[in-house]
């Protein structure tokens, strides 16, 4: 058996497409794939633990990141808890590139999404952090859960280690900011820590979506965990990866970040610690060939699209002689 595990393709194919597609080109090649979508707290992730969990999807009217009404999921799993995605209400993927702004764009629609899971009936909400459009310490995000009176206890799945001032600079140019730019998000961040009742500066996880989670963690208590183990932990990888002949992993673009909690370089340490070799399939590779060694792939393959993923799958199958 061949476990099929990646991430989603952000922007592009979401995680449950390309699981399929390369399973679809294994089998053909005449090996058993098993499909496994994962997430790391991005795009994909609520879906990847309500296959896992059960539960039921609802939708909020909630603000997307320049503030115009969108209509967003989250999810109630059957133990009371609820699953709020931030890519759902804040999303980089919502915002035209044309159109993107890290200055103004708000993480307001995740509170408010927040908000919504409260009033369905939640007591405990994970929020998946990560692919957000914004850098604002999560300031929307407090603004809406303040406005709503709502105190719910929090359990936020981080996508990077990143420290909540290394935010601006790491992540605001992919969302719009210039040089000039990510200076001002620097300040905006470093007085909304300043005035938080515990600084989130130096610690591991709370730069993740822009500072969101960092902010969760400074104001309202959140408790801060890496995104891709508590995934591969709930959709019990470990046990199906040593059982498997090998893995298949993904995700849009592999580089430097890869090596920092995201799913794929979690997927990679896992099966390296566990001497199962790891193939990656990717829509681009900006790994160095010193990167791809630390993560021990037996090997990277550029593969964007369902045919590619396919063929892709095919020829791990049927790898030359």
């Amino acid at each position: 058996m061949v476990l099929v595990a990646p991430d989603s393709f952000k922007g592009t194919l979401a995680a449950a497409e390309v699981a399929r597609a390369v399973a679809d080109g294994l089998r053909r090649g005449g090996l058993e794939a098993q499909e496994m979508p994962i997430g790391d707290g991005g795009e994909g992730t609520m879906d990847a633990l309500v296959a896992a969990l059960g539960g039921e999807l609802r939708r909020a009217e909630v603000s997307d990141p320049l503030g115009r009404p969108l209509k967003a999921r989250f999810a109630l799993l059957p133990d009371g808890r609820a699953v709020v995605e931030t890519a759902e209400a804040s999303g980089l993927g919502l915002v035209d590139e044309a159109e993107r702004d890290a200055w103004a764009a708000s993480t307001r629609g995740t509170g408010e999404l927040i908000a919504a899971a409260v009033e369905a009936g939640a007591n405990e909400v994970l929020v998946t952090v990560g692919g957000s459009a914004t850098t604002d310490g999560g300031a929307g995000a407090l603004q809406a859960l303040d406005e709503a009176g709502v105190e719910p206890k929090l359990e936020v799945l981080c996508d990077v280690r990143t420290p909540f001032e290394q935010a601006p600079s790491v992540f605001g140019p992919q969302k719009g900011a210039d040089p000039k730019l990510v200076k001002r998000l620097e300040r905006r961040l470093v007085k909304l820590a300043a005035a938080a009742p515990r600084d989130p500066r130096g610690q591991p996880m709370t730069g993740a979506a822009g500072g969101l989670s960092g902010g969760l963690w400074a104001y309202r208590k959140a408790r801060l965990v890496p995104g891709a183990a508590y995934v591969l932990d709930t959709l019990g990888f470990d046990h199906l990866m040593r059982a498997s002949r090998f893995v298949v992993t993904g995700e849009g673009r592999l580089d430097h970040q890869t090596l920092a909690g995201k799913a794929a370089g979690e997927v990679a340490t896992r099966c390296r610690q566990n001497g199962v070799a790891c193939h990656a399939l990717v829509g681009t590779n900006d790994m160095d060939p010193f990167e791809i060694r630390l993560l021990d792939f037996a090997s990277v393959r550029e593969a964007g699209t369902r045919a590619k993923l396919r063929r892709a799958g095919l020829d791990l199958a049927r790898p030359p002689r």
